[in-house]
């Protein structure tokens, strides 16, 4: 693999998939493994310019990342790729306690060796947007602060109560956050004032990005640090989109990719753990497109008794598929319907609900022969994916109006699940008819 452009690890499935499709799209060929490959199952995609490895991270503690990200980089990091991405959601969504950015700086840095780490947040092809450290997201046409997010803010795991992403870090590490600020890196002398935050006492440096062409200066930036600091990078997928503006322009990239359309299958089966508005709009939009909606307790699902409940919902699942229709399976309706309170009493409940959809999906697609799936909910995803028994995903439809949910082909030796073409959304993204849109096998 000596054209190894990137190498990443996500801290969660969906945002794993958004790497891949903003890589795929653009004419880098790329392969995701839900682990570490065999040396025989990354040798089937040799041809790959970047590798990634999708992970729980986001909702695991500092001892569970500690474990498992510090093997993790020590495979990545002599595959030799010129940057090596631990990637983070765009809406920075993290706390000491769960899913420390903080921490995982922490172990890449000591895994790469590098004194300073840089950070791209902003991603303006999600309409994430940095200024001056602070972070910004749109949600239905406006854009907020994200400490006054309508979703975020209020995030059931790990609520943004903080804009201002130094400070945000500066609870997650002890290591010092320097900032590279709009007038900083669009500055005609930017090259040497992001040297002098380089050389300074920061072990962090925070990149802004608002706009496309801050998003250029930045991928050029983040190529002159990789350089001379080392390969490992964090942030989100708009380290990607930064860098690939970087590529072009050195030649790198040969042109992008087609995907031709995939067309529509007769059924889709959906299942849910989110408890998004916007996962709450696109339920709803599916069940008026002729989409059959089956709620699931999901307390039933995490108790001692889940077993009871997995097969109750496999059975009503069947039967609406057996009768020719689409199905949804969801644990909530929308931030109303959120019972987390009531799910967190039961230790590692959320983990396990998770799971559990993930197993009542593989049922459904093993008994039906179903072509192709959908999980929404960004941690939902990351567990319920691993019940597939699914050991890597390439891209096979990206759907560039809503970019970080591309429909994708699982690649396995279980063969009900080899070959399924499967989408993992997070609980904001994508429009209210997303889930008719994939059933069509439609880009908008």
């Amino acid at each position: 693999m000596d054209e190894l452009l990137i190498s990443y690890y996500g801290d969660d499935f969906t945002g794993s998939t958004d790497v891949m499709e903003a890589l795929a799209s653009n004419g880098v060929p790329t392969v995701l493994f839900l682990d570490i490959p065999s040396p025989e199952l990354l040798a089937r995609f040799k041809d790959c310019r970047a590798i990634g490895i999708a992970s729980t991270s986001r909702s695991e503690t500092p001892d569970w990342m500690q474990r498992h990200l510090t093997p993790a980089f020590e495979w990545l990091k002599p595959l030799g790729a010129n940057t090596c991405h631990y990637k983070v959601c765009s809406t920075f969504d993290s706390s000491p306690a769960i899913g420390s950015i903080g921490k995982a700086i922490e172990i890449g840095r000591a895994t790469f060796g590098q004194s300073v780490v840089p950070v791209i947040v902003g991603a303006p092809q999600l309409k994430r947007y940095t200024a001056f450290g602070n972070l910004f997201a749109a949600y239905q046409g406006r854009t907020y602060r994200i400490d006054r997010h309508p979703v975020m803010s209020r995030h059931p795991v790990t609520p943004m109560d903080e804009a201002d992403l130094t400070l945000h870090l500066a609870k997650q590490t002890d290591i010092p956050v320097a900032l590279a600020d709009l007038v900083t890196i669009t500055a005609s002398d930017a090259d040497s004032r992001v040297d002098d935050l380089v050389a300074g006492k920061a072990g962090i440096l925070l990149i802004d990005v608002d706009s496309p062409a801050s998003q250029e200066a930045a991928g050029r930036q983040l190529m002159r640090i990789t350089h001379q600091a080392g390969a490992f990078v964090v942030g989100s997928s708009g380290v990607e989109y930064a860098l690939l503006n970087a590529w072009r322009q050195q030649g790198l990239l040969k042109g992008s990719a087609e995907f031709p359309d995939v067309g529509p299958v007769d059924r889709l089966a959906v299942v849910s753990g989110s408890v998004s508005p916007t996962t709450e709009r696109q339920i709803r939009a599916a069940i008026d497109d002729g989409f059959e909606a089956i709620p699931i307790d999901p307390v039933a699902l995490v108790s001692e008794d889940g077993e009871r409940a997995i097969v109750a919902a496999v059975a009503t699942g069947v039967e609406k598929l057996k009768n020719g229709s689409s199905v949804i399976l969801y644990t909530a309706l929308g931030p109303s319907a959120d019972i987390g309170a009531d799910i967190d009493k039961v230790p590692g409940a959320r983990h396990k609900l998770g799971r559990a959809l993930g197993t009542i999906l593989r049922s459904l697609v093993t008994s039906e022969r179903l072509k192709r799936a959908v999980i929404a909910g960004g941690d939902t995803s990351s567990h319920a994916l691993k019940e597939l028994r699914v050991d890597a995903l390439t891209t096979l439809l990206p759907l560039p109006q809503t970019p970080g949910s591309p429909l994708c082909v699982a690649h396995g030796t279980y063969e009900p699940t080899n070959g399924l073409q499967i989408a993992l959304k997070g609980g904001q993204i994508g429009t209210d008819g997303y889930f008719s849109q994939i059933r069509d096998g439609r880009r908008a």
